[in-house]
């Protein structure tokens, strides 16, 4: 256990080091969800500003029986970046003889106080939380129980988080390693107007600001760093043409931070790239995952906001894992 932590310790290490290296400094956005970020990004999903997490959830609660009937019985939910289970708790209280219920999010902390909770609550159900990357590869735990088909379930717009080409090699991993009947149930941020989208990242309260410094926080403790996180401050805007919300910290002065012995310097005005957001149309998001799903069912809010869309797995040649395979 020592060791596994250790490795994921210098692996974390390696990529605060690419991404200061570059000409264009930047960190990877799983990097906020240590037990702080987690328990402000929940904040952060009940802000007025802040639309996708209520939009997403009364697409759910408006059509969860449309979405239980498409699932079918005895089916394996995992849940990617699993957070709160807020969301999930809806499928979990709707899904016919739901056989297992896997959340897995890389927020150790966090993770374990979920659970604890969710097996209160649901006592029969066989719930194996999994902490994890899931942007990387990894395996599941051995489930001895049987299953009707795989559901992953991945809400909250995350793969907007993805550049396309990354969007896309996530998608292909999944399509590889999961059964032939497996569905993709997946929440996706629909284009909009300029205000509605910037306001959602910042918020008047300063939420969010407090949430993309508290990265340079984890960092900090995590692996000994010495960002000045008053130092920084928050932005976040539309690129119209690349598509999405882009956060980033700025330095507000030239400084030097450290990072293993290592010194990079920031001059008055440079940011760190935290985080995209893309944000589609239902036409490019289909676009996207055509290669390996097939987009089965759309629901939508009135607005047009947001979108929950059910993904079936392509049947490919040599692509399919095993039947019942418990690899993702």
């Amino acid at each position: 256990m020592e060791n596994q932590i250790a490795v994921k310790q210098q692996t974390m290490l390696e990529e605060v080091k690419a991404g200061l290296q570059k000409p264009k400094k930047s960190l990877p956005s799983k990097f906020f969800y240590d037990e702080r970020g987690s328990k402000l990004f929940e904040e952060i999903t009940q802000l007025e500003e802040y639309y996708p997490t209520r939009t997403e959830i009364s697409i759910i609660e408006q059509n969860i029986d449309d979405i239980a009937e498409q699932i079918g019985p005895e089916a394996m939910l995992v849940e990617l970046g699993s957070g709160s289970s807020r969301k999930v708790r809806l499928l979990l209280d709707r899904l016919n003889s739901l056989a297992c219920y896997l959340p897995v999010d890389i927020s150790e902390e966090y993770l374990q106080k979920v659970t604890t909770q969710l097996k209160q609550d649901y006592p029969d159900l066989m719930i194996t939380p999994l902490c994890a990357d899931y942007t990387s590869f990894f395996e599941l735990p051995d489930i001895e129980q049987s299953y009707g088909k795989q559901v992953i379930f991945f809400p909250g717009s995350t793969i907007g988080n993805f550049r396309p080409a990354q969007a896309g090699e996530f998608l292909e991993n999944l399509a590889h390693v999961t059964d032939d009947n497996a569905l993709l149930l997946i929440g996706v941020d629909l284009k909009k107007e300029r205000s509605v989208l910037e306001a959602a990242y910042n918020d008047e309260q300063g939420v969010t600001a407090e949430f993309n410094k508290n990265m340079l926080k984890h960092l900090n403790r995590k692996l000994g760093t010495n960002f000045n996180v008053d130092n920084f401050h928050h932005s976040a805007f539309y690129n119209e043409e690349e598509g999405r919300i882009e956060m980033h910290l700025v330095s507000e002065i030239d400084q030097v931070v450290s990072v293993d012995g290592q010194q990079y310097r920031f001059e008055e005005g440079e940011s760190i790239h935290t985080e995209n957001s893309y944000k589609y149309s239902l036409e490019e998001f289909e676009d996207l995952v055509a290669t390996w799903f097939t987009v089965e069912q759309v629901w939508t809010d009135n607005k047009l906001y947001f979108s929950l869309q059910l993904l079936k797995k392509k049947a490919v040649a040599g692509n399919s894992a095993p039947e019942n395979s418990q690899k993702l």
